[in-house]
């Protein structure tokens, strides 16, 4: 018991001081700007807390955003139910911003606390040991660099919702307990842990669900080596075609490609995709040769046992989630649920290669040249820093070569997800190899294709990562007990020093002053922020920012415009129905109106006021282009009332 709150206190003290100045700010400032994702996570707690306290409503729906429409369905946004939860009590008591910091802090300790049990399990820990004892040092560690690995204090600096990764190692953790008890409390609880995963971000809902199939997998198969292939006539000819393919790819990168006529038919080859598709596929199948995977048997009874514990898990999970199913159910129901195609190059691209080796971004003493390789496009920053950190690398390197045998299941998971990482083609060094990794595949089976962004599989393959260092250190100084602590005090100064990211950067969360007028407003009426437009995760109508957002937290109105994970078709078509809404989205693109048709909303503009209920009109004049804030201001009849640094407040004067 002592070791477990020797454990949290340390990881308290560890949050403070690697998100310092944070604490010294708790009520002012965020690790993220609040004008990016951050103030969606911010209005996500806030929003909760409306709707179920407030108005004593499922929190699934509002009209907080989008109000001239019908109620936004919030089932397929990135909600963070289970920290909205946990932000509740503490709003009421503290107020909005430092519920939020504090929610942060504290899921960074649960995930490095979840972490170290789940490194104490795998290592092969005493429930009884003491602090001094191994492997609760080793197992402590490897929680501190999972929770403070250069991937999740990345993501602590707006994708917020990432960093809550608890449920990852809490779900291995019970998977591990299940396989072995095969209880059907086991099975509850590996329930709840799925649950909790879908509450924090769906992305871990998918990553539980790929474990448990990667777990099943290691169970019910073996692959042997064979011995002798009997194929030779395949082994003969896949070679000759791997020469080919080979010799295809080399001619492309030298030449360029040809492009010829046959038959009347002009004929491109350019591209290397195809050619290096093939080259992989013709490479896969003749490593497959050399080895044999066979089934392991099993018995009827133990079958029928697990799928019994697997049909437990899946309906106390489905029974935790039943509010968001309700709202996805609503959705599909509304038709409202969309299916973006998928095509053979169209997904996200995933990490670079050359990302995993970088020394970590976040140190004070890293060169800046690294962070902007990082950053080709202003968004890129987050998705592309996947530092496995030198010493966790080193320790199992060092670890290896005096004779450790690296558990095959963690090092399996932590290639498997680094590849998935990889996304469609693997990179390096910015060149694009055109070798299609594992997630060119994966990506079309129907859950998995949830988790559209390949580059946070890597959150996957570090966690597996921490677990590999504590076995390698607990290794290191069970080889040698007398040195343990030397080892133990080098690797806990040289994982600090790694993994440093003090002073964080710090992002005002002071509203302008101007928002007071709007929140003493009546509560029915609704306020346009221009520029205005609709947002999602990957696509943008208008110019919408979520700042807006993260500002209504403090005045309360609903908005016109909004930002969610994921907007359906049907939603911009109705909000683009309204055809003054239209032309604001219009002129928020900078895009000039015709004549005609501005006659004719300037003329409807009073009516138009009435029906939206229209109290108050903000413009950003940094961002507002000079022909949406004349048409505004001509169109709504609006009058000047307050102005805070670039904000101006307007109110409709009829």
């Amino acid at each position: 018991m002592r070791s477990h709150v020797y454990a949290l206190a340390g990881y308290a003290a560890a949050a403070v001081v690697f998100s310092w100045p944070l604490a010294a700010h708790i009520g002012t400032h965020f690790t993220g700007s609040p004008a990016g994702d951050t103030g969606v996570y911010v209005w996500n707690q806030w929003v909760f807390q409306r709707e179920l306290v407030d108005r004593g409503r499922l929190p699934f729906f509002t009209d907080a955003i989008f109000s001239l429409t019908e109620r936004a369905n919030l089932s397929l946004h990135n909600y963070t139910v289970f920290q909205d939860l946990l932000a509740l009590p503490l709003i009421r008591a503290l107020g909005v911003v430092p519920a939020f910091n504090i929610v942060y802090l504290l899921m960074t300790v649960l995930t490095a606390y979840t972490t170290f049990l789940l490194a104490r399990r795998v290592v092969g820990a005493d429930p009884g040991s003491d602090p001094g004892s191994a492997p609760v040092i080793e197992s402590w560690l490897a929680g501190l660099l999972f929770a403070w690995s250069p991937i999740l204090v990345t993501r602590g600096s707006g994708h917020f919702s990432l960093v809550a990764a608890a449920p990852l190692a809490a779900f291995l953790l019970l998977l591990l307990r299940a396989s072995e008890r095969q209880r059907v409390r086991d099975a509850v609880a590996l329930g709840v842990a799925l649950g909790w995963a879908a509450s924090t971000d769906v992305y871990y809902a998918v990553y539980c669900l790929v474990l448990a199939g990667m777990f099943l997998a290691t169970r019910v198969l073996t692959i042997r080596r064979r011995a002798e292939s009997p194929l030779r006539a395949a082994r003969w000819a896949l070679d000759v075609l791997l020469a080919c393919a080979a010799g295809l790819v080399l001619s492309m990168t030298v030449t360029g490609g040809w492009q010829f006529a046959a038959l009347g038919t002009v004929v491109s080859m350019r591209s290397l995709y195809t050619p290096v598709l093939l080259l992989t596929l013709l490479a896969a199948a003749r490593l497959a040769l050399a080895y044999r995977p066979d089934l392991v048997p099993a018995d009827r009874a133990a079958l029928a046992r697990l799928i019994r514990l697997g049909a437990v898990a899946v309906t106390v999970t489905a029974a935790l989630l039943s509010p968001v199913l309700y709202a996805v159910g609503v959705r599909i129901a509304d038709n409202r649920w969309d299916q973006d195609p998928i095509f053979w190059r169209s997904s996200p691209r995933g990490v670079d290669l050359t990302a995993f080796v970088l020394p970590n971004p976040n140190h004070p003493l890293t060169p800046d040249a690294v962070r902007a390789w990082l950053t080709p496009r202003p968004d890129a920053y987050f998705e592309n820093v996947a530092s496995l950190t030198f010493v966790a690398l080193g320790a199992i390197l060092l670890a290896w070569r005096a004779g450790f045998r690296v558990p095959r299941f963690w090092a399996g998971l932590a290639i498997f997800f680094g590849a998935l990482a990889l996304g469609p083609f693997v990179h390096v060094a910015g060149l694009n190899t055109y070798v299609p990794g594992p997630w060119a595949f994966l990506r079309y089976l129907p859950i998995v294709g949830l988790a559209r962004t390949p580059a946070r599989f890597s959150i996957v393959a570090i966690l597996a990562l921490a677990v590999l260092f504590a076995a390698a250190l607990a290794w290191l100084g069970g080889r040698r007990p007398e040195r343990r602590r030397a080892v133990l005090l080098v690797a806990a100064a040289l994982v600090v020093f790694e993994l440093w990211p003090a002073p964080r950067p710090l992002y005002s969360a002071a509203v302008p002053p101007i928002y007071a007028r709007v929140a003493a407003a009546p509560a029915e009426v609704r306020l346009l922020e221009l520029p205005v437009g609709v947002r999602d995760g990957t696509s943008s109508i208008g110019n919408f920012t979520a700042r807006s957002q993260f500002f209504q937290t403090a005045h309360g109105k609903r908005l016109i415009g909004g930002y969610l994970s994921r907007v359906s078709r049907r939603r911009l078509a109705d909000m683009r129905s309204d055809s003054m809404v239209d032309a604001l989205i219009w002129l928020s693109e900078d895009r000039p109106l015709d004549p005609s048709r501005q006659r004719t909303l300037i003329e409807g503009g009073a009516a138009w006021v009435r029906r939206a209920q229209l109290g108050f009109v903000v413009i950003d004049r940094a961002r507002t282009p000079e022909a949406l804030r004349d048409f505004a201001i001509r169109a709504l009849d609006l009058q000047l009332i307050d102005a805070s640094g670039e904000f101006e407040l307007y109110r409709p004067a009829r």
